[in-house]
């Protein structure tokens, strides 16, 4: 069974408590055969007109530009990886409210009709990726679980309608790590907390694939 982690923070783990999820849960699933796909090391040009420019000339046979080629080729890399991928793993936070715009990009490059969804003959979307599960290790400054606010967070809810909801995997596991800068004097306990819990998600999916 082949885990891909996609790692979407580039502060250290001292300072983000999602990098210091990913570290924790990285520890816990040493043992088996893991990827770590780094939305921030990665070489990956916005999604825009120069992809469908690169469409374009392919098709006809043009010569490509160097950002044209670059994003063909991440393109595809992100592709490859998900594909490979039996239990996709993604380790994000919530940054204004959304995901890292380096996330978004990788969603973008795999959210592709034909590949991660279709459409039948009666125009309904179907998910093509209904085979592989999902795990998300997201954290989150402030209170985001409330009535009043859960209409704000559109980091961990977009992720669950596009890899659940469009893509179709089953997510079996998310670990969400809330309040610790809304609460500084309860600060190390709300992410030791949050950090146990992610060292059992690790556990558990340890033992499904033992």
């Amino acid at each position: 069974m082949n885990i891909l982690v996609v790692k979407a923070n580039n502060r250290p783990a001292s300072e983000a408590v999602s990098s210091k999820m990913y570290e924790t849960f990285m520890e816990e699933v040493k043992d088996l055969n893991v990827t770590t796909y780094d939305v921030f090391e990665e070489d990956m040009p916005y999604f825009g007109q120069d992809l469908f420019n690169a469409f374009g000339k392919v098709q006809a046979g043009g010569e490509l530009t160097d950002v044209e080629a670059r994003i063909l080729a991440a393109k595809q890399k992100a592709m490859d990886a998900l594909t490979a991928a039996d239990v996709v793993v993604f380790a994000f936070p919530l940054w204004n409210l959304t995901i890292p715009a380096k996330l978004q990009t990788f969603i973008d490059y795999v959210y592709q009709a034909g590949f991660t969804f279709k459409f039948n003959e009666q125009g309904q979307m179907m998910s093509l990726m209904t085979h592989k599960k999902a795990i998300f290790l997201s954290a989150r400054g402030g209170i985001y679980s409330t009535p009043e606010t859960a209409p704000m967070e559109m980091a961990a809810t977009y992720m669950r309608n596009i890899v659940g909801g469009v893509f179709g995997m089953e997510i079996i596991n998310e670990v969400v790590i809330e309040g610790h800068n809304a609460f500084p004097d309860r600060k190390d306990e709300i992410i030791n907390e949050g950090l146990a819990k992610v060292k059992e998600a690790a556990s558990q999916l340890t033992h499904q694939l033992a």
